[in-house]
């Protein structure tokens, strides 16, 4: 279920590939964050420095360096890690660390160095090259160390060539985010972020489904949240991937409610957004069902029609389909439901042309998903919404939520939040839905719950 080091490495060789000649590409880990006083919080790694090293220590760095054809140069290493060297006393209080041997002999580095090591070999190895990659803007602190060693290396080679009377080039002078190249690669899934990704699929529909068994009237929000961790964690996933919401009744109509406070009502639904991340990667499903087990007949109409969207927007998620398809799918069903039930009036054709149903439906369809939640990789290429291929991981999520002081709308309405999400791997015949193990039909659910 782990990816191996040998993936990890096929990673870095084709962005190695994607490098210009005689350049270099430079990659900081995540480093711990203060939360409050001497308390810190939970360590993630970064997802592109996960991605190509599977090295989930704080503070270190990845370079990936590429000379040009038949070069001999000094750190002609293709892969070099910069990390915290092994430390008896630090390690009895933070863990185990890897250490240089660990960094080449369980890590595959070509070469590694201990991250106080840095200021002086990394102005080295910006030199003789000519372009760096890297992701700018994210980290302000590395930004400010990468100017000064580029400042050094660009020092260096000046003087170098005002010794020999011949101008250098001998440092950087492009610079190019490296996002476009790893984020293009993370897009596609192989067969074992595919395994993980369904095992943390399964790991979040079980608890999901174990939700529904124990949801009653007079839960806290907060208890609900904690029984999914509980499940979640029991099941092998070290945590949730994103901020669990929790929104029973009027509650389920803010979309990223996170208060997760309200004491659960008889005859409210409740609306549940929650995955868990195992091996460092996301599911995200979302479940909507009655609080007491039996949907009204209000409840039911809309979410039958939401459930409807859904179906067609899955549909819709086929190889050669493009991204948005799916979004134009929903809305078809969508804005049809809303004029049956006297919610909107008009014709189908100017209801869309105007989106109006942004009203009740303000999101889209769904995003990407992989090491994030909200995972990287472009929607549009060119101007144009992006074919969906094999191996992409996206979610497909309709919504339709009407606020409790909603005048406009009749009573038997207001308050009613539903929304139904699924986790979604485009396959070469069509598509998977990986967290199809939760239960999401009226009659899955009532029999679940009421029996």
């Amino acid at each position: 279920m782990n990816i191996t080091m040998d993936e990890f490495k096929a990673r870095r060789d084709k962005v190695l590939e994607k490098l210009a000649p005689n350049s270099i590409a430079i990659l900081p880990a995540a480093s711990i964050k203060q939360r409050n006083s001497d308390t810190e919080y939970p360590f993630r790694q970064n997802s592109d420095f996960y991605y190509l090293t599977g090295f989930n220590e704080a503070d270190a760095v990845l370079v990936l360096s590429k000379g040009a054809q038949g070069q001999a140069q000094e750190y002609v290493h293709g892969f070099t890690l910069f990390c915290l060297p092994k430390d008896e006393t630090a390690e009895l209080w933070t863990g185990k660390r890897a250490g240089m041997d660990g960094a080449k002999r369980l890590y595959g580095a070509d070469a590694a160095y201990p991250l106080a090591e840095i200021d002086r070999h990394l102005p080295a190895m910006l030199q003789n090259k000519t372009k760096l990659y890297y992701h700018f803007a994210e980290e302000q602190e590395f930004d400010k160390r990468l100017n000064a060693w580029l400042k050094q290396a660009k020092q260096k080679a000046l003087a170098s060539g005002r010794a020999t009377g011949q101008k250098s080039n001998s440092f950087p002078e492009a610079m190019v985010d490296i996002s476009a190249i790893v984020h293009e690669l993370r897009l596609y899934k192989s067969a074992l972020e595919v395994e993980t990704m369904r095992r943390g699929a399964k790991i979040s529909a079980d608890a999901h489904t174990k939700l529904m068994r124990t949801v009653k009237p007079g839960l806290n929000e907060r208890q609900v949240e904690a029984e999914f961790i509980y499940q979640i964690m029991q099941q092998g996933c070290k945590t949730v991937a994103y901020t669990t919401i929790v929104g029973g009744g009027a509650n389920a109509c803010t979309l990223h409610y996170t208060a997760n406070d309200a004491v659960l009502q008889a005859g409210d639904l409740v609306l549940i957004d929650a995955g868990g991340e195992y091996n460092n990667y996301a599911a995200d499903i979302t479940r909507t069902f009655p609080i007491n087990g039996k949907f009204t007949v209000a409840q039911a109409a809309i979410y039958n029609l939401v459930l409807a969207a859904q179906q067609q927007g899955i549909k819709a998620a086929q190889p050669g389909q493009r991204w948005s398809a799916i979004q134009e799918a929903i809305v078809e069903v969508i804005v049809a439901g809303l004029r049956e039930l006297n919610i909107l009036q008009g014709t189908q054709q100017q209801l869309i042309k105007k989106q109006a149903y942004r009203r009740f439906y303000m999101h889209s369809s769904g995003h990407w998903l992989g090491l994030d939640t909200h995972d990287v990789g472009k929607y549009r290429l060119q101007g144009d919404y992006r074919v969906l291929e094999l191996g992409m991981v996206l979610t497909v999520e309709p919504g339709l939520y009407f606020a409790a002081d909603d005048a406009t709308i009749d009573a038997k309405w207001r308050g009613i939040g539903v929304r139904i999400e699924d986790d979604v791997l485009i396959t070469a015949t069509g598509n998977e839905v990986l967290t199809a193990a939760a239960p999401k039909t009226i009659a899955e659910i009532e029999a679940l719950m009421i029996g």
